[in-house]
């Protein structure tokens, strides 16, 4: 089975794009989009095959997460929990016979790292959600999680290191979320592939250059890693400032 992940920047201006294009190579099981920037409504698009769920901030034109799936889950969940995390429309979570599926948008720490603070809390809290999500069945989580792991994972690590990212203490949580049961899957397949990104600046002409950003991901409980086929990025796609990511599964991964 294959699943993908993308942060499409505004997926209704994506769509005026070519996400139907892409959707459509990519043919996913699970097509999962991040910073859908739209409220419920806004944008009237289906594909033959798939349910829907959407995940929307409260704030208009910010944030949101959403899910294409052949698969009808056994129940859906929107947010964490916490009232604090869950008005940004960040997470959407899927509950299969074998394994749960989460959608998340990480919020940004943003410039000058004035929301530091905040996203060292939801990293806590939502580690926590995971770790409870996984003590009944394993995990796959996806999604933009705005943190570039090691200094592998983009162009230039020295002259970024502590901007909203790259700063030790966002790197350290993705660590802590890692020894608590969960792997990488990408680097699972590819631990020393430099160059490697999935984000790119619209400054400087960085995508052109390949002066990038991996900060999208899809992390999964150590006990799925011998079901993981592959892993990879499609940076070939063009539509947002992200490219989609992927993982494919053995066929049976639902039952």
């Amino acid at each position: 089975m294959k699943f993908i992940s993308w942060n499409v920047n505004g997926l209704r201006a994506v769509v005026g794009k070519n996400f139907r294009e892409a959707f459509e190579l990519l043919d996913a099981d699970f097509f999962c989009l991040q910073e859908t920037k739209m409220q419920e409504g806004q944008l009237e698009l289906s594909f033959p095959g798939y349910h829907f769920f959407g995940n929307y901030a409260d704030k208009k034109g910010y944030s949101g997460t959403a899910i294409f799936t052949r698969h009808q889950p056994l129940d859906v969940t929107y947010g964490i929990g916490i009232d604090e995390h869950d008005h940004e429309g960040r997470v959407i979570t899927l509950e299969y016979e074998s394994f749960f599926l989460v959608c998340c948008y990480t919020p940004n720490s943003q410039d000058g790292l004035r929301r530091l603070d905040y996203r060292m809390q939801w990293e806590d809290d939502f580690r926590d959600y995971l770790l409870r999500l996984d003590a009944r069945k394993p995990v796959i989580l996806c999604g933009d999680l705005n943190v570039a792991h090691e200094e592998i994972d983009l162009k230039n690590p020295k002259a970024n290191r502590q901007n909203a990212g790259f700063t030790d203490q966002e790197r350290e949580k993705m660590t802590t979320l890692l020894r608590s049961g969960f792997t990488d899957s990408f680097r699972h397949f590819h631990p020393t592939l430099e160059g490697a990104y999935s984000w790119w600046s619209y400054r400087f002409h960085a995508r052109e250059k390949n002066a990038g950003w991996r900060i999208d991901y899809f992390i999964v409980s150590d006990r799925l890693v011998p079901h993981l086929q592959s892993a990879g990025i499609h940076n070939e796609i063009m539509g947002s400032d992200h490219c989609p990511v992927e993982i494919v599964t053995v066929p049976d991964l639902i039952a």
